[in-house]
């Protein structure tokens, strides 16, 4: 018996291996020399590299020799990453997978990790295109490179591969000439066979696994089925209680459990997903088939992901899901481009999940990495900016770090209010956004600002990366969790680049906060979010991705301005709610209607001029709220008992009151001044938050 789970895995992979011969004993051989040489696997997506370098890492293993498995998305230089990881040892056998995921892992491979290997380390690399010319034409690599193309799978592989995964004969020949030994193809009709189905006729060879997955399509077991494996292809990744929602069924276990048994769908850390040929081919069927389906999918997605954001014990889920709501926008001319490393699939996602952002503000080293960046791209006055701000209670700075644990970026916030903090250093953005903030930015004594002043990657600055992408994602979840800020604002060194993206997730392009800092000048972009809460703008975002012209679609605009109450004036108007509360129409008129109170918990088709129920509901539903926590709070059920007997469930007149709770009048209205003061007090800091249930 084997003790872990990568053994039994490992097992199963060797038992399931079939064909590759002549690439196999080339490998035997070159382990058996015990020379150096780098075997180069490449062919198309669902050809078996993976498969194949497996099985090398398996006989390397019986051989005897020290094995060491790498994706090539991970590595970015030897020093940093592979040093420690490398044994410096003559009977070295390294592999490294998906050569061709990461833009520089092929030249840092080529020209810093193999020289400065073992001369008699053994090297297997996969990749879906041949290696570069200067490669091949180089001399050092003469009798070094071997070159292992990979193409389909002759008859005889192909029926044995047919055979172990249970497909019945006379299914097999109808199979082997369809699918002309494509691997991926051979796994695909033995899920059709499993079903009870039959491969179709033979078609071109591109056409393999689109037939493949039409023919599955028809022989799934249940519509839901069907519409199971098609929502596995619109979302980043599956899981039990969102394929529910994508089906609008209560329980989705036998669904998620079948998606699970088929050979097309894999499975990772964040779900399961369809291998990526099989995820743009059902996504192409299902595009042209039935649009309003697809559609539906991503609507019920997309309100899955916003649902996580009203409840208070999700904090790590929430964070996780932006991805996935992202993933959503792939297909946006204006945004898809910027979110390329999310929309690349299964294998952008695996690449984010290769990053960790520092779990608090940096200091000591990790500080001193993100003045490193910032040097590098910004010069020293940037750098020292950097960590001056580290110093002050306004600002802290994040690091993004690699699988090497060597930071890869940084960014820094900074509250803000209508002027520059006393004593914070001479900061050209930081002047810039105050001189707005006064003017224009109507801010309330508690409320603050949030000037993301830093934000960048150590090897791509601010262009689109892996790195620019989490940080976005993380500065989304800053603005609608936590302590959130009235207004957003966030530079760019290349505004107009940005701007459409901006302009797409409502940030308006702000030229009177524009700076110069060491040389260059900054495009400021800037969000109000009393206008337009989190959740409202999660809800335009959703419809913009639904939309064939995302700017038709307007961000939510209340009936009049938003008012922007001070505390006297909001406690005014919660005590004037609280008397009328009792009334059916007593809230019609309260000021508290177009605050951010109500507008961060009404959907966005409610904050305009044909919400005035939703809007009174939401008062209500938010004073009520408040009250329950009072009343679960043992220090306060006195004052809510006062607050209760007065006002939401009044007893008739103050006195009546006081004789339901046994309290003398001086003691009950004690007790109320402290309900009315508590309960305002909890109203008011939702206000400043921005609305909405109160997240972690």
């Amino acid at each position: 018996m084997t003790d872990r789970l990568s053994d039994r895995l490992a097992t199963a992979r060797e038992e399931g291996f079939v064909g590759r011969r002549a690439e196999t004993a080339a490998f035997r051989e070159l382990l058996a020399a015990g020379r150096g040489a780098v075997v180069y696997v490449h062919g198309p997506g669902g050809i078996g590299k993976t498969t194949l370098l497996h099985h090398f890492a398996q006989l390397a293993g019986r051989a005897g020799r020290a094995v060491v498995q790498l994706e090539a998305s991970g590595v970015r230089s030897y020093e940093e990453e592979l040093a420690e990881r490398i044994p410096d040892r003559p009977d070295l056998v390294l592999l490294i997978d998906g050569l061709d995921d990461a833009r520089t892992a092929r030249e840092t491979v080529h020209r810093e990790l193999l020289p400065r290997l073992p001369a008699d380390a053994l090297v297997a690399l996969a990749c879906r295109t041949a290696p570069p010319m200067s490669w091949r034409l180089d001399p050092a690599w003469q009798g070094l490179l071997r070159l292992l193309p990979l193409d389909a799978l002759d008859e005889a592989d192909s029926r044995e591969l047919l055979t172990r995964r249970g497909v019945p004969p006379a299914v097999q020949e109808q199979g082997l000439a369809f699918t002309r030994g494509h691997p991926l193809a051979l796994a695909l009709v033995a899920d059709v066979a499993a079903l009870g189905g039959e491969a179709a006729g033979p078609e071109p060879s591109p056409q393999v696994v689109r037939a493949l997955l039409a023919s599955l399509l028809e022989v799934v077991p249940t519509p839901l089925h069907r519409t199971a494996l098609e929502a596995s292809s619109q979302v980043l990744s599956t899981t039990e209680p969102l394929l529910a929602a994508l089906l609008d069924v209560p329980d989705a276990r036998p669904y998620f459990d079948w998606l699970c048994g088929l050979s097309a769908v894999e499975s990772g850390a964040r779900g399961v997903h369809p291998h990526d040929l099989v995820r743009d081919a059902l996504d192409a069927e299902l595009r042209w088939r039935d649009p309003e389906r697809r559609a539906t999918l991503h609507h019920r997605a997309s309100t899955y992901y916003q649902r996580l954001f009203t409840r208070e014990d999700e904090r790590g889920r929430q964070r996780a899901v932006l991805a996935d709501f992202a993933y959503l926008h792939r297909d946006s001319p204006v945004v898809g481009p910027l979110l390329e490393p999310v929309a690349r699939g299964a294998a952008g996602a695996a690449r984010l999940d290769r990053l960790t952002v520092s779990p608090g503000p940096v200091t000591g080293g990790e500080l001193v990495e993100a003045c490193t960046v910032a040097a590098i791209h910004e010069g020293i006055e940037a750098a020292r900016l950097v960590h001056e701000w580290s110093r002050r209670p306004e600002a802290e700075t994040y690091t993004v770090r690699g699988p090497d644990g060597v930071a890869a970026g940084f960014y820094t916030l900074i509250e803000l209010g209508g002027a520059p903090p006393p004593g914070a250093p001479d900061d050209p953005a930081v002047r810039a956004a105050c001189r707005w903030l006064d003017a224009y930015g109507e801010l309330r004594d508690d409320e603050t600002a949030l000037l993301v002043r830093f934000w960048m990657s150590r090897d791509e600055y601010q262009d689109v990366s892996p790195v620019q992408t989490l940080i976005t994602l993380r500065l989304t979840h800053h603005y609608l969790t936590g302590r959130r800020p009235a207004v957003t604002l966030l530079p760019f060194a290349d505004p107009e680049f940005w701007e459409p993206g901006c302009a797409y997730v409502d940030f308006a392009r702000l030229p009177a906060a524009d700076f110069t800092s060491g040389g260059r000048r900054f495009g400021m972009f800037v969000h109000d979010w009393r206008r337009v809460p989190g959740l409202a703008w999660l809800a335009m975002l959703t419809e913009r991705e639904r939309s064939e012209d995302p700017f038709a679609v307007a961000p939510p605009v209340p009936s009049g301005p938003l008012r922007v109450l001070d505390r006297e004036a909001f406690a005014a108007a919660v005590r004037d709610a609280l008397r009328e509360f009792a009334r059916p129409d007593g809230l019609r008129d309260s000021p508290l209607l177009e605050t951010r109170l109500v507008a961060g918990r009404c959907a966005a088709d409610a904050v305009d001029g044909t919400g005035a129920r939703e809007r009174v509901a939401a008062l209500r539903e938010a004073i009520r709220a408040a009250a329950t926590a009072l009343e679960e709070s043992p220090p306060d059920r006195r004052a809510f008992r006062a607050l209760h007997h007065t006002y939401l469930r009044p007893a008739g007149t103050q006195t009546r009151a006081a004789e339901l709770l046994r309290l003398p009048m001086t003691t009950y209205r004690r007790h109320l001044a402290a309900g009315i003061g508590r309960l305002t007090e909890l109203l008011w800091q939702e206000e400043l938050e921005g609305g909405g249930p109160e997240a972690p």
